[in-house]
């Protein structure tokens, strides 16, 4: 399988409180460079709701949105071999160094998971005893069928740790 794909570098700076992981940008995603990028995936719209911040599909306001508001944002892959976007599909992965990212930032405060792929990458990662919390979140892809509401108020969560 020749597919391999990159994850994008991380969204982080000194301020951040909490970082959100995912595992890998799907093929929208990758396709304009940013993360969360295709258009039934409710990330964006979900951060903008729980911040009471005004939708905008600009990207780099999306991003300041983030940077504003103490969040980083990740993924727990750096590469792997994947036909179309299906965390299911993922074959012959490299972790991300979220260890390093960690020690570089130490303001960071939990770690919120975007879907089990996630979660259970970065439990391997950090080892079940992680000093720093980390949290499964329910996924925003289009393919986790649980309602936006329900996924909107589990999401919420990650305003107490700001």
């Amino acid at each position: 399988m020749e597919n391999r794909i990159s994850s994008f570098p991380p969204i982080i700076d000194s301020d951040s409180k909490i970082l959100i992981l995912g595992s890998i940008p799907g093929g929208k995603s990758l396709e304009k460079q940013q993360y969360y990028a295709h258009p039934q995936n409710k990330f964006w719209k979900i951060i903008f709701k729980i911040f009471n911040e005004e939708f905008t599909d600009d990207y780099i306001e999306k991003i300041n949105i983030l940077k504003n508001h103490h969040i980083a944002l990740w993924d727990v892959i750096d590469s792997c071999e994947r036909k179309g976007s299906l965390d299911s599909e993922i074959k012959n992965e490299e972790a991300n160094q979220i260890e390093e990212l960690l020690d570089k930032h130490t303001n960071i405060k939990a770690i919120f998971c975007n879907g089990g792929k996630s979660f259970k990458n970065a439990q391997k990662i950090l080892g079940k005893d992680s000093k720093i919390p980390v949290f499964l979140l329910p996924s925003t892809s289009p393919l986790h069928t649980i309602s936006f509401e329900r996924k909107l108020e589990d999401w919420r969560i990650i305003k107490k740790y700001l």
